[in-house]
């Protein structure tokens, strides 16, 4: 059996926040398959959160990143000089689709080359006759690594787990509850549930003798008030943390039992928690972006015939949240 390689190198064009919390799903499962590989993370034609704000979220599962490298964009780089002349990789996995950067990539050293540009016309590997490329961004990343590894892509390599971080996490939700996590924002409104229904979930939990946990950002800091009248037992540990960092809101997901988010960045934060998620969806397409979270419910407005927000009805919420409980 082959040992597999021991040096990969990922090619991206560049990544935003966004970016790159759904690329971990892609990322664990890369490093799964190839746990003992040195992974070199690659941003060509900008720059990558994982040399910036995410950069403690992939160590020891990147060990080294290429940020802004400039590399990809011009017809003249396939002439002349190799790019990263003087290296060799056993493995490249091009995660993007432009034939002209693909054919740039390919004049780097290395054994395989895995890439999807051109229908894999470049690719060492190749997916069976009939392949239908998915809508989701993360699916079709996670078919590159089954491609690279020959196995089914499983995103289980762990995150890391700072101890600080962890005990700030602990003392703002201490052991003993069962918290449900509520993050009623989003980048815009139009993806937002309606507010008064998070309240009306978290209400039902505090019932239950649940501990409602509302994660709310900056620009929902003002929604605190009105949610604590209605709410008394809630908790808001963003609002109370000394620093908030992605890091934070993953140790914070990772203390819930299940958690309710629309789509947004907090949504992929609680997903890479590994907890049960409960993920809404209206006017942007769930297929193309839903979580990548191990137990993942997704209720979508265009189930009730609308692709407004406020068609997902609280009762279909409840449920899904109740049967992730169980």
């Amino acid at each position: 059996m082959s040992a597999g390689p021991a040096t990969i190198l990922v090619y991206v064009g560049l990544d935003a926040v966004g970016d790159g919390l759904m690329k971990l799903a892609f990322l664990r499962a890369l490093k799964a398959a190839f746990p003992q590989a040195r992974i070199t993370w690659m941003a060509g034609k900008g720059h990558t959160v994982y040399a910036g704000i995410l950069a403690p979220l992939v160590e020891g599962l990147v060990s080294e990143v290429l940020d802004q490298a400039g590399i990809g964009s011009r017809a003249s780089e396939l002439f002349g000089r190799r790019p990263l002349a003087g290296r060799t990789f056993d493995l490249i996995v091009d995660t993007q689709r432009r034939l002209l950067t693909s054919l740039i990539l390919r004049r780097i050293g290395h054994e395989r080359f895995i890439s999807a540009a051109a229908g894999f016309l470049l690719s060492d590997a190749r997916p069976p006759a009939g392949y239908r490329r998915p809508a989701s961004m993360v699916a079709q990343l996670m078919d590159l690594v089954q491609l690279a590894s020959g196995q089914p892509a499983d995103a289980c390599a762990p995150l890391p787990n700072d101890a600080a971080i962890a005990a700030a996490a602990a003392a703002l939700l201490p052991d003993g509850a069962c918290y449900v996590g509520l993050a009623p924002g989003a980048g815009g409104r139009i993806k937002c549930w309606p507010l008064e229904r998070f309240i009306a979930v978290a209400r039902r939990q505090a019932e239950l003798g649940r501990v409602p946990v509302f994660l709310l950002g900056p620009a929902e800091a003002d929604w605190a008030g009105a949610i604590r009248e209605q709410v008394p037992n809630a908790r808001f540990p963003l609002q109370e943390a000394a620093a908030v960092t992605p890091m934070l809101t993953i140790a914070l997901g990772r203390r819930m039992g299940a958690a309710i988010a629309n789509d947004s960045g907090t949504g992929h934060m609680l997903a890479l928690a590994d907890i049960p998620l409960v993920s809404l969806f209206g006017p942007t397409p769930a297929d193309k972006f839903a979580p990548a979270a191990r137990t993942l419910t997704v209720l979508r407005a265009d189930n009730w015939g609308s692709d407004k927000m406020d068609a997902i009805p609280e009762t279909a919420v409840l449920a899904a949240l109740d049967k992730c409980l169980l």
